[in-house]
């Protein structure tokens, strides 16, 4: 939108000037000329006047009378002035001029005959002058109309960008976000009609949760009863028919659990509402304080790279487990030094942080596979990538082996513009910082 508003005022704009400018240095150049030839007949209408009235008393005609009608002000072109008196007598003052001329001939009373005549490009530099005066004054008139379709477009591009983010906020599940009045009606009554709506999907996100932890805890009371009851009945029975039967009903319960506990967390992800604007760069810090005395023992070092003032909308304690499962991963699989770098990824905002290190990188046979449950190099569970790849999908990311040797993990996640101001367009009191990991799981 913010192109379209520039693009049709800044037309506008130069529509305008065009058709005004052009029609102004015209007739201004045409007004000059014409006030010139005005200003040539006046000189010799005086002189002619002067000189019959000498004549009229019987004086002589003095030069400085001839030769004062050549530049009788400062402003007037200088002019070659030819008298013939009615005796023949001829006077001639100024310079001869050559080339094109202005000529302005004159006949008094007593039949003399006065001529003055200018350079026509003397005349013509004056048109110019107005000329290139208009042209100055369209370019100022033209830079003023761009500042103005500037001004105009960031008045009513910003708040529809604000109203963008604040959607994306809702959509991660955030409470209602805190969006200043923009002067524009129509855009404040969509992001009132949007806090509206925040507000009632706010509401039904806590019923479902709450429906989900009630469920979670009236499933597991009773399963958990059931499992103890059934180890008992296993133990204290000496007929191996009933332990059998006791044994395949306490893998059911089991199944049984897994399935719940899998459901309320396919449910957790589906409905999100973790997502924040976090402060990369202190999340990284934090890892490295936590990794770095154990690439120092294994005799390795790890470097970051993360500009400032770098945010993404993630969960901050699954951004920092993402990270930290990359991280170990390097060092128990890799070599050299492991470097964490961010940098922006395409046109959309995005983030991307790649994870690298100097080892000799992934095996061909197991890189398409790298990111399947139980699938390790024989060293872990084969459960940590998978993880960090759930965790990332959850907040919206993605995370994948963008090269296999040197190995290189990049986690893509949604960022928040640097135009944004984070104290418009976010909820009260981000960036977050993420709470530092006091436990550490065993990782691939």
């Amino acid at each position: 939108m913010r192109r379209r508003v520039l693009q049709a005022t800044v037309a506008a704009v130069a529509l305008a000037v065009v058709l005004l400018g052009f029609p102004l240095a015209f007739f201004g150049a045409q007004f000059v000329l014409d006030g010139e030839r005005e200003d040539l007949d006046a000189r010799v209408q005086r002189l002619g006047a002067s000189i019959d009235g000498r004549l009229g008393r019987g004086e002589e005609i003095p030069d400085y009378l001839v030769e004062d009608a050549v530049q009788p002000s400062s402003s007037a072109i200088p002019a070659h002035v030819f008298v013939q008196l009615p005796d023949g007598t001829q006077l001639r003052a100024g310079e001869e001029v050559t080339g094109q001329v202005i000529e302005q001939p004159s006949r008094t009373d007593t039949s003399t005959v006065v001529t003055l005549t200018i350079s026509y490009w003397d005349a013509y530099l004056r048109a110019l002058q107005i000329v290139l005066l208009v042209v100055a004054a369209s370019i100022v008139a033209f830079a003023a109309g761009i500042g103005m379709a500037v001004w105009q477009a960031n008045r009513l591009s910003a708040p529809l960008v604000y109203l963008a983010a604040s959607a994306e906020q809702i959509g991660s599940g955030q409470v209602r976000p805190r969006l200043e009045p923009s002067g524009v009606e129509e855009i404040d009554l969509v992001a009132a009609e949007l806090a509206r709506s925040s507000d009632r999907l706010a509401g039904r996100l806590a019923a479902e949760r709450q429906f989900a932890a009630d469920a979670s805890h009236q499933l597991r009371t009773p399963l958990t009863a059931l499992s103890m009851r059934l180890e008992e009945i296993s133990m204290a029975s000496d007929d191996e028919a009933v332990q059998e039967e006791a044994r395949i009903s306490l893998e059911q319960v089991e199944r049984l659990v897994g399935v719940v506990d899998d459901l309320l967390s396919s449910s957790r992800r589906a409905h999100g509402g973790t997502t924040e604007a976090v402060d990369l760069l202190e999340v990284v810090h934090q890892q490295e304080e936590e990794w770095v005395p154990t690439f120092t023992k294994a005799g390795r070092s790890l470097a970051l790279d993360i500009p400032a003032q770098t945010r993404v909308l993630a969960t901050p304690g699954a951004l920092a487990q993402v990270l930290a499962t990359l991280i170990e991963n390097s060092l128990k699989h890799g070599d050299g030094t492991t470097t964490v770098r961010a940098r922006p990824s395409g046109t959309s905002g995005a983030v991307v942080i790649e994870v690298t290190d100097e080892g000799a990188g992934v095996p061909d046979d197991l890189a398409p596979r790298i990111f399947e449950r139980e699938v390790t190099s024989g060293a872990g569970t084969g459960l940590g990538l998978s993880l960090a790849r759930d965790l990332a999908a959850a907040d919206g990311g993605r995370l994948e082996l963008a090269q296999r040797r040197p190995p290189v993990f990049a986690l893509f996640l949604a960022g928040v513009p640097k135009r944004l101001d984070p104290r418009v367009v976010l909820p009260t009191g981000r960036a977050v910082p993420t709470p530092r990991r006091r436990r550490r799981r065993r990782r691939d």
